[in-house]
This record gives C-alpha cells, sequence and structure tokens, in this order.
C-alpha cells in the first residue's frame, strides 16, 4: 500500500515541473512581464502577507510569470477525475514559482489531484515529516507539504454520497530551512492558501472543511 501511495504522491510531484515552453509562448503572447513580485505568482494568489511568506520559502523577490488560467485546469481536471469514477486520479499543477535566474532544481510547485480512501490513515511519513490537524490529513517536511481534504459541492453530481477527495501537494528547494519547524509551518501555510482557492472554486460546502486561516496544529500519530 505505501508503495501505492507513494507513487501517487509522486505523480502529483511531477506535474510540478512538466510544464514549461507552453506557458512561456502563452505569456509571450499577451506580451506579459518576463518576472513578476511574490505577489503575482500564482495569478494573485499569494497577495498581502503571504507575499513575504513565498520570499521566505524560495529565497527570492523576483519570480517568471506563469499562465493565470490554471486554476481552471484545475478544476476541470478534478471533476474530470471525480466523473471518471475511479479511486484516484491525476489532477494538475496550480502554480509554478521559478525564482529568477534559477535553474529547474530551484523552483516550487504546487499540484492538486483526486487520492485514494486508504491514503488518509497511512500515517507513516518520510525523513523530517511532521503531521497536523488540518484537513482531513496534513503532512509536511522541510521541503515539502500535503493537504487532504473532501468536497462536497453542487458542481459534483452524488457528491454528498461519495465526496471528492482532494491532495495537494507543495513541494520547494533545499537550502532556504530556517529550522525543522519554521519551513515546515512554512510550507503548510503556502498549500494551505492554494488549497482553500481551490475549494472555494469548486464551491465546496464549508470550504472542504478548511479554515479560513491555516491551523498549525502538530497531531499525534497513534
Amino acid at each position: 500500500m505505501e508503495a501505492v501511495r507513494v507513487r501517487r504522491v509522486l505523480c502529483t510531484f511531477g506535474l510540478l515541473m512538466a510544464v514549461g515552453a507552453s506557458v512561456a509562448g502563452c505569456g509571450e503572447e499577451k506580451k506579459t512581464p518576463e518576472y513578476v513580485g511574490a505577489g503575482e505568482v500564482c495569478d494573485g494568489l499569494f497577495k498581502g502577507s503571504l507575499a513575504k511568506t513565498i520570499e521566505s520559502v524560495t529565497g527570492a523577490t523576483s519570480f517568471a510569470w506563469t499562465n493565470p488560467n490554471a486554476m481552471d485546469r484545475v478544476a476541470d481536471a478534478l471533476e474530470a477525475g471525480y466523473e471518471s469514477g475511479h479511486r484516484w486520479a491525476q489532477g494538475d499543477t496550480l502554480c509554478r514559482i521559478a525564482p529568477e535566474g534559477v535553474g529547474r532544481e530551484g523552483r516550487a510547485g504546487i499540484a492538486f489531484s483526486m487520492y485514494a480512501p486508504q491514503d488518509v490513515g497511512d500515517l507513516r511519513l518520510p525523513a523530517g515529516g511532521k503531521l497536523y490537524t488540518m484537513g482531513k490529513q496534513s503532512e509536511a517536511t522541510p521541503t515539502s507539504a500535503a493537504l487532504y481534504f473532501e468536497c462536497v459541492s453542487s458542481r459534483f453530481e452524488g457528491s454528498k454520497n461519495r465526496p471528492m477527495r482532494i491532495l495537494g501537494n507543495f513541494g520547494r528547494p533545499r537550502g532556504h530551512e530556517q529550522n525543522l519547524s519554521d519551513s515546515r509551518e512554512l510550507n503548510l501555510t503556502v498549500l494551505h492558501a492554494a488549497s482553500l482557492a481551490v475549494a472555494k472554486k469548486l464551491q465546496c460546502e464549508n470550504n472542504g472543511g478548511l479554515p479560513e486561516k491555516p491551523v498549525l496544529e502538530p497531531r499525534t500519530a497513534n
């Protein structure tokens, strides 16, 4: 089971690095700026105080512009996965955070997919990992975070009896950890903001059980 779960997470994580030239091409056609500030990455998802969080996570203040239609793609991919009836499904990348002047290894990213029921309750964590109470399950390491939540929405027929199971993944480059605890909580803060935005986009009841502000309370594995 662990190998299957890891494979699903890695599949989602692979989405973080998949988009490149096509996004740049769209940017050139629209004559958008080549680089933007932290508050403008991910279509302005991290405006306000969260911009400082992105800067802390990446160690940068200038980032490559990315396609602003990613939220629609994520919503469409999750809807298609749900309607397929499969227990889990690959989704799409919401955001690629690429600091100016760094290569692929220096990028951060956020992606969403649909997880299988048995993935929640599997409390085995990678090195440096820690569990938190937010969502159905949440976990973070110094360089990543995962957040599981369920969505009941009028957009998805039958979701009251079979909620959509959504997994958000955030990954960032090594080298900017303040300390283990701070790094984990920063990662989960970034992922919470993105997950809440997805829940609102999908019109999930009660925002999929996610709070308006991140709850960074550690959970004890039993």
